[in-house]
């Protein structure tokens, strides 16, 4: 199916549930792939301790990603190039190019790009003000033996606080929630939590103490200030795009809208936007990104 000059039938970018689940539908229908990640596969899968959302009966993260490391891994159409960095995209009227960390060139006629997301730190947020060079962990990398019992300030309401409770039912740590009004809709399920205390807030400002202890002053969104101390601070802002330079069109918050891309570059999973970062979508995407190229490549696709 691709050009004989080229590499590839496909040269997918990532290698998290979209760029896995972009291989297997590749295979599916007869395409050769190349799958670059500069990781692990399914890195982040791993980092997640419990599932409620995700077809299949899996009930954490590292037990759906070593099911579908196990499947690519039998992959024969796939090649693999783990430890490896894309520093360049290309696309051309007949072909995409990617150049590696090594000075390595693979081509294709398609590619997917499904690099996904990285968290957010202080220094990205305005709501929030911290000391230069303040660099804090996301709370998913908080191990709840050591947090037993103390009491963790996190940054931001995002999703991850309620993976965190479900993961750990019985643990005694004590969540202190500072979030901005953007985030008033993620806290719904975490709202009637008892180990959870909301602090909507419209400005904090963070201070550290010997990296163990934490305080910082919340301005509430009635003006109200108030100190808060913590045992440490953890990450729930959110996420930013992690998109590889070159031929991507980003919109205004670093997401890549696919309508809006060359038509030899496919975006999919939690790159496309902010709105429908789930492990399902991501999955889903990256199956459609893979037949959108196959369809391309035999000119029977209509964006209609």
């Amino acid at each position: 199916m691709a050009d004989t000059l080229c590499d590839t039938d496909l040269i997918v970018i990532g290698g998290g549930p979209a760029g896995c689940a972009a291989v297997r539908m590749a295979a599916g229908v007869g395409m050769r792939s190349i799958l670059i990640e500069p990781d692990r596969l399914c890195r982040n899968l791993y980092r997640i301790p419990a599932l409620n959302n995700v077809l299949g009966g899996h009930t954490s993260g590292p037990e759906l990603a070593d099911s579908v490391v196990a499947e690519l891994k039998s992959t024969e159409l796939c090649r693999l190039e783990l430890g490896r960095h894309v520093t360049e995209l290309r696309a051309d009227e007949d072909r995409v190019t990617v150049t590696l960390d090594t000075d390595a060139r693979l081509t294709a006629p398609y590619a997917v790009v499904a690099t996904g997301v990285g968290p957010l730190q202080p220094r990205d947020v305005p709501w929030i003000t911290a000391p230069d060079g303040l660099t804090l962990p996301p709370l998913w990398q908080a191990v709840a033996d050591d947090a037993e019992g103390r009491t963790l300030l996190v940054l931001g309401g995002d999703r991850q606080i309620g993976t965190f409770l479900r993961a750990h039912p019985t643990t005694g740590t004590r969540l202190l929630v500072a979030y901005p009004a953007a985030d008033a809709y993620k806290i719904e399920e975490i709202r009637e939590d008892p180990r959870v205390t909301l602090l909507p807030v419209e400005h904090l400002t963070l201070r550290t103490g010997g990296g163990i202890a934490v305080s910082a002053e919340a301005v509430g969104r009635n003006g109200e200030r108030q100190t808060i101390t913590a045992d440490a601070a953890h990450l729930s802002i959110g996420n930013a795009p992690t998109a590889p330079p070159g031929d991507l069109i980003r919109g205004p918050d670093g997401y890549c809208p696919p309508t809006e891309q060359h038509p030899r570059v496919i975006v999919a999973g939690d790159l496309r936007s902010a709105r429908f970062q789930r492990i399902m979508t991501a999955l889903g995407s990256g199956s459609e990104a893979a037949l959108r190229a196959y369809y391309r490549a035999r000119e029977l696709y209509s964006e209609l």
